[in-house]
This record gives C-alpha cells, structure tokens and sequence, in this order.
C-alpha cells in the first residue's frame, strides 16, 4: 500500500474521495469534529488516526482547541494523554 496524501479542503481533510473528516468552527478558539468516514475498503489501515492527527496538528498550529463530537474523535481522543492539550 503506497501513503496517501491527505489534502485540505476549507474544514476538511480529505483522501480522494475514499476518506475524510470535517469540522467546524465554534467561536474564535475552537473547532468540533462533527464526521469521520473511511470507506469499507481502507479500514484497519490507521487512515481515521492519520486524519484526527491532521486535524489535531492543524489546531495546535492555529491555538486551536478540539471538541470532539463524532464517535470515533471522541474515542480516540479521550483516553490519549498525547492530545490533552488541545482538548477543550
């Protein structure tokens, strides 16, 4: 499997049309991860984990903080001691 590129499209980070996940703006500090989709042909690649660290990378480079919203943001994120400081 060769690394796919994720690209950024306004509150989206994307691969193709194969897998994604979106957030929005909730005031002037924080975003909430509202979707998070792999298509059935990608799973159990680690491709959701490469998009949330996307997105948490993009928060901490504009002092952003994360409310994660969907089920998977909020699994992953919860109990990771890595990502505390832009939880919000």
């Amino acid at each position: 499997m060769f690394p796919m590129e994720i690209q950024q499209s306004g509150n989206r980070f994307y691969i193709d049309d194969k897998a994604e996940i979106t957030f929005y703006t909730q005031g002037e500090d924080t975003i909430v991860i509202n979707h998070t989709f792999v298509d059935p042909s990608l799973r159990g690649q680690g491709i959701a984990k490469q998009l949330l660290n996307r997105v948490i990378d993009y928060a901490r480079e504009n002092n952003l903080k994360i409310v994660p919203l969907c089920s998977y943001a909020v699994t992953a994120m919860k109990n990771d001691a890595s990502v505390q400081d832009v939880l919000k």
